[in-house]
């Protein structure tokens, strides 16, 4: 049997977007305008409660599985979810995030907190931080072409 074991990590990142919040707010809840930043979601349910699931990987490679669960929506202002990441058949992180969303003297400030237990080696808090910021980054540059 492998040796088990998990990693307990938070993480922080902050973005200043030169848009409005009722914009930022959009691009996390319309399908359509968050598959232009993030992976394209074969589910997406956006209320309490709702799921939100993509899977997808490099061609010929192995399928990864984000599996959310959203907890709380405060429209233009917050969005909390639960998530599980899997590897095929093997579960490697689940966390929970929250996404702040602030008005800022140049637009709108995002605070991103995601708090996860990353299991058995087959995933990293500094690589899920490197992923999310590149995430966010595209989301900036979206924001700024519409």
């Amino acid at each position: 049997m492998n040796e088990r074991d998990v990693k307990h990590s938070t993480f922080v990142i902050e973005r200043i977007y030169n848009t409005s919040p009722e914009r930022v707010f959009a691009a996390w809840s319309d399908a359509s305008t968050k598959a232009r930043w993030f992976p394209k979601a074969d589910e997406f349910d956006f209320r309490i409660g709702g799921r939100e699931i993509n899977r997808g990987g490099p061609p010929g490679g192995a399928i990864y599985t984000f599996d959310a669960c959203y907890q709380e929506i405060v429209q233009n202002n917050r969005i909390v979810y639960t998530y599980t990441m899997d590897l095929g058949e093997t579960r490697i992180s689940v966390s929970v995030t929250t996404v702040e969303i602030r008005p800022a003297d140049s637009g709108t400030q995002l605070i991103y907190t995601e708090q996860g237990a990353f299991l058995d080696g087959y995933d990293a808090p500094e690589q899920r931080e490197h992923g999310t910021k590149y995430m966010l980054d595209k989301l900036g540059d979206l924001l700024k072409t519409e």
